[in-house]
């Protein structure tokens, strides 16, 4: 699950950074400002998802048994899909339905990391640290 979570965090990054770039050279003369600043919060939103699930695939490299762990990525990638996913659709079509379940994306990302602050405190001291 580690590799998993490593990989979809490092393509959602990888996604994050090109949209963004996108946003800024090219949606600029076909979205109004409003819209590209909604465009540009699914994007941000992404990144730093995307370096939570890293973190995540990190962290279960070294307590691969943590399932918390394991379902605080699952949540954030769900989350992802449904936050950003909808902005950017939000962004392209201005169809309100987009924006309304934007907010379910954003319970999921709450909920990932306090699932993921419960997997914290169930670790036990690595030696060394």
């Amino acid at each position: 699950m580690s590799r998993i979570l490593l990989f979809i965090g490092g393509l959602f990054a990888l996604l994050s950074v090109a949209l963004g770039a996108m946003g800024a050279h090219l949606l600029k003369k076909h979205l109004s400002d409003s819209m590209l600043d909604i465009f540009k919060t699914g994007a941000s939103y992404q990144l730093t998802q995307a370096l939570g699930l890293i973190l995540i695939g990190i962290l279960l490299q070294i307590n691969p048994k943590n399932r918390m762990f394991s379902a605080s990525g699952i949540l954030l990638i769900i989350g992802i899909v449904i936050f950003s996913g909808s902005l950017y659709a939000y962004s392209f079509t201005s169809v309100v339905g987009w924006a309304k379940i934007t907010p379910i994306g954003g319970l999921f990302f709450l909920i990932g990391w306090v699932v993921f602050l419960t997997g914290v405190a169930r670790l036990k001291k690595i030696e060394g640290a």
